[in-house]
């Protein structure tokens, strides 16, 4: 029942604000420096507007897409955020849990505080996206580890050499891992539930959080006066380095955070199985293009080999565009940390379930009966333009 006022996803953002100590909201919203590139994730799907079309017969609808071998729900997963369970209690598994149960897609974040280990039997179809670093002996350590968890998927984020400018995380008092202080102390008093509901239960239920899959050891606790995280190695990462993963990873190996290309015509000649074109949500790289304005071009160097997105996802319409113009799948971080902070495993099951009927609606209008046959003819650009075929 309480789910009910939760209408679109926009709403769960709304609950969180209230629902989440100060830092922590302003950490999964914000995105780096002006917000340009957050902002223009948004922007880039009102440059497209829908054509429907009548008398299809669209009395029976399907959400089932094919991607890599496997038949899911619906054409959307939810993408890798770090520090979940700080959002909800044992957030990672809450979000592991109400994918499997809609049978969509969910990728675990390396910088997830629960260990992999733990993660995994919720959701055995479960993908692991890794940060992994310029070491060949490091990085095979890795993917022994996460191959040892039972993850048949991996997932490796390329667009950090270095750490982003995330100047507004300082302004609200956000570090990783957080730095005690009378301020920080403050912030949690403010949101009582959190603090009983979501910390303090942690604490007594399984000890301090610590960055626990970064590595193939455990890392800095979450909450420290001098522990520091260590990002090193990550600008020595190369395509070398993407050769020798080929050849040690047995599963399906996809790179995420490819916007040019140049990247994906070399992703496919390493024997990458898929890409996902993606800005990291706009926390990266200021002023980044949308991957969906770059999806064109993308798919001309990818030669069937499939380009999923994410970035700026809020709307069923939103995946109806992306799939119209041609990516295979799509991935939606944000909403889903707000609607565990505010519901628990519910609230996604309840936000998963929005976004497949806006979809489903979506369809209907555009007289399309199955995810196969959405198309470029469904969708013109703003102006009223036309477009190229995917």
């Amino acid at each position: 029942m309480r789910q009910r006022r939760y209408l679109s996803l926009d709403d769960f953002e709304c609950g969180a604000r209230g629902r989440l100590p100060r830092p922590l909201f302003h950490y999964i919203r914000g995105g780096v420096e002006q917000d340009l590139a957050l902002k223009g994730n948004r922007a880039a799907f009102e440059c497209f507007a829908f054509v429907t079309r009548v008398l299809c017969d669209v009395s029976v609808r399907s959400l089932e897409t094919r991607l890599l071998g496997q038949d899911y729900a619906a054409p959307f997963g939810i993408a890798p955020m770090g520090l979940c369970a700080l959002d909800a209690y044992r957030g990672d598994i809450v979000l592991a849990r109400a994918a499997a149960a809609a049978n969509v897609p969910m990728v675990v974040s390396a910088t997830s505080l629960i260990p992999m280990e733990e993660i995994a039997p919720h959701n055995e179809g479960a993908w692991f996206q890794a940060y992994l670093r310029g070491g060949e002996e490091e990085i095979d350590h890795m993917l022994g580890r996460v191959e040892g968890a039972g993850f048949r998927t991996l997932v490796v984020t390329v667009d950090i050499p270095v750490m982003a400018n995330r100047e507004n995380n300082i302004r609200v008092g956000f570090t990783t891992p957080l730095r005690p202080s009378l301020r920080l102390a403050w912030d949690g008093l403010l949101r009582p539930r959190w603090l009983g509901g979501v910390f303090f239960r942690t604490l007594l239920r399984h000890g301090m959080p610590h960055f626990e899959n970064s590595t193939h050891v455990r890392g800095s606790p979450v909450l420290s006066p001098h522990a520091a995280r260590d990002f090193s190695g990550q600008a020595r990462l190369s395509w070398e380095h993407v050769r020798q993963i080929r050849e040690r990873w047995r599963g399906h190996f996809i790179l995420k955070g490819l916007l040019a290309p140049a990247d994906v015509a070399l992703a496919r000649e390493h024997g990458v199985d898929a890409v996902i074109a993606s800005n990291h949500g706009g926390r990266q790289l200021d002023s980044t293009i949308s991957p969906l304005l770059m999806l064109a071009d993308l798919l001309a160097a990818a030669k069937g080999m499939p380009v999923m997105l994410d970035g700026g996802i809020r709307r069923g319409g939103d995946v109806v565009k992306a799939l119209a113009l041609g990516a295979a799948f799509v991935f939606v971080g944000r909403p889903f940390a707000y609607a565990a902070s505010v519901g628990g495993e519910d609230g996604v099951a309840h936000a998963i379930a929005l976004l497949r009927q806006e979809i489903d609606r979506t369809m209907a209008m555009l007289g399309c009966r199955s995810i196969g046959e959405i198309g470029s003819g469904h969708v013109r650009r703003s102006d009223g333009s036309f477009l190229a075929p995917p």
